[in-house]
C-alpha cells in the first residue's frame, strides 16, 4: 500500500490498544482494591498492587517516550545528511524537531524548497506533511 498523509500514522494495536488497556484496568482495578480493603489487613497488600501497576503505566510511558525521542535524533541526522548531500548545506537551524520529523516524508526533489519555507514560515509539523506532493514512505518508525 502506498504511504500518503491519511495512512501514515502506525499504530501497534499489541501496544496502543491491548497493553494500554490491560494497564489502565488493572491500576483502576487495584485502586478500587485498595479503596475497597479499608484499614485491614488486605490494605498493606492491596497498597502493594496498586504501587506495581503504577510503575508499570510509567515504565510503559516512560519507554515509550525514550525510544521515540532516540527515533527522532535518528531522524534529525538522517535528514540532515539528506539535506546535505541535496544542497552542499545542512540544515536550516531554525527547524525544529517536529518540523525535521514532518520533513522526511518529502521527496528529494521537494525537500530542500520544503525546508527552507518550513524554516521561514514556522510550518507546523501537520503543515509541512500537507505541502508534500510526493510522498516518501517511511515504514521503520513505530
Amino acid at each position: 500500500m502506498e504511504q500518503n498523509f491519511k495512512n501514515h500514522a502506525r499504530m501497534v494495536p499489541g501496544y496502543h490498544y491491548v497493553l494500554v488497556t490491560l494497564l489502565l484496568a488493572g491500576l483502576g482495578g487495584s485502586l478500587v482494591n485498595l479503596y475497597r480493603s479499608g484499614y485491614t489487613e488486605a490494605h498493606y497488600s492491596a497498597a502493594l498492587i496498586c504501587l506495581l501497576f503504577l510503575i508499570a503505566v510509567f515504565l510503559t510511558a516512560f519507554t515509550r517516550s525514550f525510544s521515540l525521542k532516540a527515533q527522532d535524533r535518528a531522524i534529525r541526522a538522517e535528514e540532515n545528511f539528506r539535506h546535505y548531500v541535496l544542497t552542499g548545506k545542512a540544515l536550516p537551524s531554525a527547524l525544529n524537531i517536529r518540523q525535521i520529523v514532518g520533513l522526511r516524508f518529502a521527496s528529494d526533489a521537494e525537500f530542500p524548497k520544503l525546508a527552507e519555507k518550513a524554516a521561514k514560515e514556522g510550518l507546523s509539523e501537520k503543515a509541512i506533511k500537507l505541502e508534500i506532493k510526493n510522498w516518501k514512505a517511511d515504514t521503520y518508525r513505530v
